[in-house]
């Protein structure tokens, strides 16, 4: 078995899996999932040497940290994530699995948004307990910013400075209850602005410094690496676009919707380049954030022993480096972007 190398994670002290694993399809994300089939699936990750677990609350409203649980407890070495911001609250009007907020969870509860200090360690501590762990190494600060909360953006960060919610993350690391924290979300201002009050050990970045997309080289990566921020990557496939393409006989996504025209021709352009070279979008996708020193771990959402199988065959693929050189000529990637001189 090919081994997954490890990077550091921050000022933390972990060393985390250069491919983790997202745990929003173990909560039933868009589809149900079963018991079995979860676990099977985690177990395969574990066993490949995928060292690295993220989870949340809102993943199938506690769904998702009861199995990501039952899968790591007692297993040496495993670096967990999980969320904080929302707390969930018992709703005995939820009566089946009916989809809500894109989760097929039979789980009675809702979420409710709560940053403030008090908040932050509930949620931490009742993680604890869905989760049946005595500990959580990293807590990440949940979809925190103006595309998540619009109009209600400036009460829910005054939540995180002015209410303590960083104040408390600070003393759960302080008191060693965890490793370090941060933040996780799909919007490079939250990250930025989250950046100049608190000093985040890491910023989990959904869907913003991919294959396809790579304006956090502007601002934020360089930020990160004068703080020693670690960035972990989630939707490196920009919801689908760069694991399917666009020749399927399905609508690509991108960014949770049907992706538009221009986002369209532009994958069409990098799969050009694929094809020349033979190397599979998918392939280049999963590899090309980590080319980045401040990038730690990409976390593909995975959802069937096969996937994860796929994915780090994925992984390993070779992909020469004239490549990336292609796509770079071609005006496809951003001037500043490292690319993998060697790969895998």
């Amino acid at each position: 078995m090919t081994q997954i190398a490890t990077r550091p994670l921050g000022q933390t002290g972990l060393w985390v899996s250069e491919i983790g694993f997202g745990g929003a399809a173990l909560g039933n994300l868009y589809r149900p999932l079963s018991d079995e089939d979860a676990a099977a699936t985690l177990a395969t990750a574990l066993d490949a040497g995928i060292g690295f677990v993220d989870t949340a609350p809102y993943y199938g409203f506690g769904l998702s940290e009861r199995r990501v649980g039952d899968g790591i407890r007692g297993r040496a070495g495993v670096v967990l994530s999980t969320k904080v911001g929302r707390l969930l609250t018992p709703d005995p009007t939820i009566r089946n699995d009916g989809e809500r907020h894109g989760f097929r969870s039979p789980l009675p509860f809702t979420p409710v948004y709560d940053y403030s200090h008090d908040g932050i360690l509930r949620s931490w501590e009742a993680s604890l307990h869905r989760l049946g762990l005595s500990r959580i190494d990293l807590l990440l600060v949940h979809d925190i910013g103006r595309v998540t909360h619009g109009d209600a953006h400036a009460e829910r960060f005054a939540q995180l400075t002015r209410g303590g919610g960083f104040r408390a993350l600070e003393r759960l690391k302080k008191e060693g209850a965890i490793a370090g924290y941060g933040i996780g979300v799909n919007e490079v201002e939250a990250c930025l602005e989250c950046l100049e009050v608190a000093p985040l050990d890491a910023i989990l970045l959904a869907g913003r410094y991919t294959l396809l997309e790579q304006g956090a080289l502007d601002r934020l990566l360089p930020e990160c690496s004068r703080q020693g921020t670690s960035v972990i990557i989630g939707g490196a496939f920009n919801s689908g676009i760069l694991a399917s393409g666009t020749h399927g006989d399905t609508v690509p996504y991108y960014n949770y919707a049907p992706a538009p025209p221009e986002i369209i021709t532009r994958v069409r352009r990098i799969e050009q380049v694929c094809a020349r070279y033979e190397v599979p979008l998918a392939a280049a996708a999963l590899r090309f954030p980590l080319a980045h020193p401040c990038v730690a771990s990409v976390i593909p959402g995975l959802d069937s022993p096969d996937r994860v199988r796929a994915m780090l065959a994925l992984h390993h693929q070779t992909i020469p480096p004239d490549f990336w050189a292609a796509l770079r000529e071609g005006g496809l990637l951003h001037p500043d972007a490292p690319v993998p001189a060697v790969s895998p």
